[in-house]
């Protein structure tokens, strides 16, 4: 109850509302599933979330409504809800004012007026009390219908409709969705549509429903305006109509003899129901007599079919005895045989196994000569390579030390030239700002120059070391390549092995399937024996589907009620002489059931000679595999010995390295001492320049004093 309740308030406040309290107590106390609202004022809110909140609720089974006096708008979007409601079975939209006459559910063969204040009659209170929707005095109008008929066509379970006093009458297009709605639909029972006011088109729009309607069975048009036209278009549709038993026309100012016209109309309807539920007995009578005589013969054709299961099973056996000595005797001379080809195999695998060895061994030497060679070639490489190297670093020094002489030969240049300013600074004294800048430029030249010989001299070093690295890494990719190609060759003749274990767990594989075959012919061979049974059940079926059929036409006249009795006396005629057939059939069964055995016994001695000669398949590959077991051992100590090769291959190539190791060792402390050379000249360098910049400097500076002197 407590998650009605949240689920109410949640819908409420989607909707931008607030809930209700008195609808929240309500929801608290649901007995049976009943939710009383009466004389309580729901707004349009309330009852969109009531709509909402009643599409899938499964807890509420009655509605109570009365007296709510619901806006047009509310009582719309509580239908709409209601459209996908598949549980609620009771809804009062009653109002007490007004002229309130309940629609009682009276005997069917009773057609009186009804009395105010009444209660449901007690034969079917049950029934239409739990599909019972009352619409009173709620003021519904077009949207109203509408939305009415929309819910006849969309819910399936409501069977009671009370619309006493609204206006659905004063639209006619409205009321004509409705009565389309009433129309198709296939479960509503009662309709009460009084006070509405409903004219004489409205009632050829009911009628109208009336003749496609199938299930309708009581509607209560009293205090409306039909007037004669209506009434004569409700007679008429009344013969097409075999389920309604209660028309109620008072009030509509309807003639008597239109009146009397429906009441024998009624009368015959109901007089058709009765015979018709007499029909029914008389069927369930009869097929109760039909499913004895089937049970009856179902008990003799399975005692049949038990005597002649024992008979199969007492074949089965012996077959089985006698299968199984000739089994042991082939068993003994597959096995003498298996004995004699093991040895054939296990010989001939042993000379296979070894001419294999040896074509390996000299494959192994062969592939050990290209690698020692390819491994000389390498080194030739490298050696030709570092000679390569070292000539490009000779040249790159010489290089070096030319564009150094160039320098120092620029330098005396510029030493000259600063003698020459000395010579003119008397005379040229504007031009001293002029040289000392193009003195600042050559000194930054300078060491420009320096700084890209360091960086030419770093590249060189790091290619070099890139070079040895590079040998170094094909080195080792030579020795796992070896290692690699050595430990392929065992696991290829690990998977061998694996193959043979796969082969042999095959052809076991393969015998079990053998015998599952067999299994699987004798099911099928019990299977079309138990369709066969349910092919007799499936045909009496039939003929009883087909003898209702013919019972269910009974109900279409009173005056065809008798010659459809004698119909179903001679249907009961042919259902024993059927039965007496059945008899028949079962002894054509019996002897396809034998020609079945037969054919078991022979499909059982094909399967005995098909095991017996995949056993003999199997046995020789056992052999087989057995031999070249043996072969793969005597190949895994050959590969042992060649690894043990391997491993003094290695040692020296381990050795080999060592030595290139020292020998690179040796090149890199020669390098070092050239770098440390080339540190030394490029301080020297620096330290001249710098002595020349202190000197111009200072020349530069004492050049005022020099100017005094005589001697300058």
């Amino acid at each position: 109850m407590e998650e009605v309740r949240r689920s109410y308030s949640r819908l409420c406040k989607e909707s931008g509302a607030e809930p209700q309290e008195t609808v929240l107590q309500r929801l608290q106390e649901l007995p049976r599933g009943r939710l009383d609202l009466a004389t309580q004022s729901l707004t349009a809110d309330t009852c969109r979330a009531l709509g909402k909140l009643l599409q899938k609720e499964a807890l509420v089974t009655e509605l109570v409504l009365s007296d709510c006096m619901l806006s047009e708008e509310g009582a719309t979007l509580l239908l709409q809800g209601l459209c996908a409601n598949t549980v609620l079975q009771f809804l009062d939209l009653k109002v007490s004012g007004g002229c309130e006459y309940e629609f009682q559910s009276v005997p069917i063969n009773a057609l009186t007026e009804p009395t105010p204040g009444g209660s449901l009659c007690s034969g079917k209170e049950a029934f239409e009390r739990s599909h019972t929707f009352h619409s009173e005095g709620n003021n519904l109008r077009a949207a109203g219908a509408e939305a009415l008929g929309r819910l006849l066509r969309q819910n399936k379970s409501i069977q009671n409709l009370t619309l006493e006093w609204n206006n659905l009458g004063t639209w006619e297009d409205a009321f004509a969705t409705f009565c389309g709605a009433l129309a198709a639909n296939g479960t509503l029972r009662q309709l009460d549509l009084r006070n509405n006011q409903i004219s004489h088109k409205g009632a050829e729009e009911l009628a109208l429903a009336l003749k496609s309607n199938t299930s309708l069975q009581q509607l209560d048009l009293r205090w409306n305006n039909i007037g004669l036209l209506g009434g004569r278009a409700l007679v008429s549709c009344l013969p097409s109509n075999r389920t309604l038993w209660r028309l109620e026309l008072a009030g509509n100012s309807v003639p008597s003899d239109v009146l009397r016209a429906v009441e024998q109309a009624m009368d015959h309807t109901q007089e058709r129901e009765a015979t018709f539920r007499e029909n029914q007995a008389r069927t369930r009578v009869l097929s109760k007599e039909v499913r004895h005589l089937q049970e009856e013969k179902s008990k003799q054709f399975l005692d049949l079919m038990e005597t002649i299961d024992k008979q199969r099973e007492e074949m089965a056996r012996s077959t089985r005895t006698s299968a199984a000595r000739v089994g042991q005797l082939q068993e003994a001379l597959n096995e003498r045989q298996s004995i004699i080809n093991a040895l054939k195999a296990k010989l001939q695998m042993a000379e296979a196994a070894l001419a294999l060895s040896e074509q390996k061994a000299q494959d192994l030497g062969e592939l050990l000569a290209t690698a020692e060679q390819e491994h000389w070639s390498l080194v030739q490489r490298q050696a030709k390579e570092r000679r390569l190297e070292q000539q490009e670093a000779a040249e790159r020094e010489s290089k070096l030390l030319r564009d150094l002489s160039a320098a120092n030969e620029k330098n005396l240049l510029l030493q000259n030239e600063v003698d020459e300013l000395e010579r003119k600074v008397k005379s040229q004294q504007d031009q001293l700002f002029l040289t000392r800048q193009e003195l600042t430029n050559t000194s930054a030249e300078l060491k420009m120059r320096a700084i890209q010989a360091e960086e030419r001299l770093e590249l060189e070093k790091k290619r070099s070391r890139q070079s040895l690295e590079d040998s170094e890494h094909l080195r080792f990719k030579e020795v796992e390549h070896m290692t690699r190609h050595l430990e392929e060759t065992e696991r290829a003749m690990q998977e061998r092995a694996q193959r043979l274990e796969a082969a042999r767990l095959s052809l076991e594989k393969e015998l079990s399937r053998v015998k599952a075959v067999a299994l699987t012919e004798r099911g099928q061979a019990e299977e079309e024996l138990i369709k066969a049974k349910n092919q007799v059940r499936l045909e009496e079926q039939q003929r009883l589907g087909h003898l209702e059929e013919k019972l269910r036409l009974l109900a279409q006249a009173r005056d065809e009620a008798q010659s459809t009795c004698l119909q179903q006396r001679e249907a009961v005629a042919e259902a024993q002489a059927r039965a007496s057939q059945l008899g028949l059939q079962v002894e054509g069964l019996r002897r396809r059931l034998e020609e079945l055995q037969q054919e078991l016994s022979n499909k059982d001695q094909e399967k005995v000679a098909e095991v017996t000669r995949v056993r003999v398949e199997l046995q020789e590959q056992n052999g087989r595999l057995q031999a070249e077991l043996a072969a793969q051992e005597a190949l895994k100590e050959k590969v042992a010995a060649l690894a043990r090769q391997l491993k003094v291959i290695a040692s020296d190539h381990r050795e080999a390295l060592l030595d290139r190791e020292s020998e690179n060792a040796s090149l890199r402390e020669k390098l070092r001492l050239k770098e440390a050379e080339m540190a030394r000249i490029r301080d020297e360098e620096a330290q001249r320049a710098s002595f020349l910049q202190n000197a111009v400097l200072a020349y530069v500076q004492g050049s005022p004093l020099r100017t005094s002197s005589p001697q300058k």
